[in-house]
C-alpha cells in the first residue's frame, strides 16, 4: 500500500471507530499526538477520551448514531523526513428516534502525521475549524458555534 492510501485509510479508521462508539480505540489514535480543539490544545489518548466521553453522546445501542463523512484529501509527504500533512472536509450525519436523518455539521481536519515503524499515525490534528453547524443538539451534550 502506498503511503497516501494509508494515510487516507487512517482518516477513514478515525471515522470507522467514531462512528461505531469506539471512543478508546479512536483515541488511541492521537496517543502520540497533539490536538487543537476551540479554546485549548491537549496531548495524548487520555485527555482526547476524557473530552470525547464528556462531549458526545452515546446512544443504547453503544454508538452515537452518525456516519463521519472525510472527503478531499490533499496529502503531502515528505518521504526523506517521514512526515506528511493532510487537509480534509468532513460532513457528519445523524439520524435518532428524535432527529430524521440530516447534516449536523461540516468543517475541515488539518492533520500532521508521521510514520513510525512503517505505520503512520497523527501527531497533530486541529479541530477548530468547524465551518457549519446544524442541529447537534442530539450529538453533543454541550453547544457549539461555527467558527
Amino acid at each position: 500500500m502506498n503511503d497516501a492510501t494509508a494515510i487516507t485509510n487512517l482518516l477513514y479508521l478515525y471515522a470507522e471507530l467514531m462512528d461505531a462508539g469506539e471512543l478508546e480505540k479512536v483515541a488511541a489514535l492521537f496517543n502520540k499526538a497533539r490536538i487543537r480543539t476551540g479554546g485549548e490544545e491537549v496531548e495524548g489518548a487520555a485527555p482526547m477520551l476524557a473530552l470525547w466521553r464528556a462531549h458526545v453522546r452515546l446512544y443504547p445501542c453503544g454508538t452515537p448514531r452518525t456516519k463521519h463523512v472525510i472527503t478531499n484529501p490533499i496529502i503531502e509527504i515528505d518521504e526523506k523526513a517521514g512526515t506528511a500533512t493532510c487537509r480534509s472536509y468532513y460532513t457528519v450525519f445523524q439520524a435518532t428516534p428524535d432527529l430524521p436523518l440530516q447534516a449536523i455539521c461540516a468543517g475541515r481536519y488539518h492533520d500532521a502525521l508521521v510514520r513510525e515503524n512503517g505505520q503512520w499515525r497523527f501527531s497533530q490534528r486541529d479541530y477548530s475549524l468547524l465551518d457549519l453547524v446544524g442541529d447537534t443538539s442530539q450529538h453533543l451534550l454541550i453547544p457549539v458555534a461555527a467558527q
